[in-house]
């Protein structure tokens, strides 16, 4: 939370011309401790309200706050297909690999073998990479940070801000209690030194063979490029049409 505000203030974007949706779980609670436009909405359509915000005010800066659960399980669609039409938003996906909020259950991110309240013996389903989810769905700007480099995911939520099309941060980030716990990962502060000692940054990461890049984190910018954004793309259309009925 504090690097999206660090973010926004290094930009000097007026907080009336912000405004942040989240759905359900433990980081969409964020909203309620921001004095921005907010909208906390239903479980899995943040960006579905996000998208109809966007279209309605397309002058708004427009940030999505939400959970792996909540993102790329039961909001999956929303999330791949805000991707593909590369809508001007930025998500903030807080990724700590379980429904931390209803009692630890696996979720597409929960690692193959780790456990979870729904599977004590470990989950049996391979897990979502979500960065490359995004990619693959046709974002225009991916990032990867974690709770350990705070000072890095202030300044790529900042990039994020300033890219045209749908932009991803994935946060990696520590559930000490629901994860932590029966993975015997230690407390939140072992989870963090965790982050610290297995992550490396993508230029690094690049240089390696797939056999040492397994089991890392890469985290910094994965990937950016330029595409048409939808709702430019949408005006045109309409100015079009009008035009041709006039």
């Amino acid at each position: 939370m504090k690097a999206i505000l660090r973010a926004i203030d290094r930009l000097k974007i007026q907080k009336d011309d912000v405004a942040i949706v989240s759905g359900i779980g433990c980081s969409s609670r964020t909203p309620g401790y921001l004095d921005f436009n907010t909208l906390h909405t239903h479980h899995g359509r943040a960006i579905a309200f996000a998208t109809g915000l966007k279209l309605a005010q397309p002058k708004l800066k427009v940030i999505v706050v939400t959970g792996d659960g909540d993102a790329t399980a039961i909001g999956g669609n929303h999330f791949i297909h805000a991707a593909r039409r590369n809508l001007d938003m930025t998500v903030i996906l807080y990724n700590n690999c379980t429904y931390g909020m209803t009692g630890g259950q696996v979720s597409p991110t929960t690692p193959f073998g780790k456990k979870a309240s729904t599977a004590p013996y470990g989950s049996t389903e391979p897990d979502f990479d979500i960065s490359n989810l995004a990619i693959a769905a046709g974002a225009s700007f991916v990032a990867r940070s974690t709770c350990y480099h705070a000072t890095q995911l202030d300044k790529l939520i900042e990039k994020a801000l300033l890219k045209k099309g749908f932009s991803l941060i994935e946060v990696m980030s520590q559930c000490p209690t629901y994860y932590g716990r029966p993975n015997r990962l230690g407390n939140a502060v072992d989870m963090l030194k965790m982050y610290k000692e297995n992550s490396i940054p993508i230029e690094t990461a690049r240089k390696l063979p797939d056999s040492e890049r397994k089991g890392k984190i890469t985290i910094g910018v994965l990937h950016d490029i330029e595409r048409p954004e939808f709702c430019e793309e949408y005006q045109r259309l309409i100015e079009r049409v009008r035009k041709k009925n006039e």
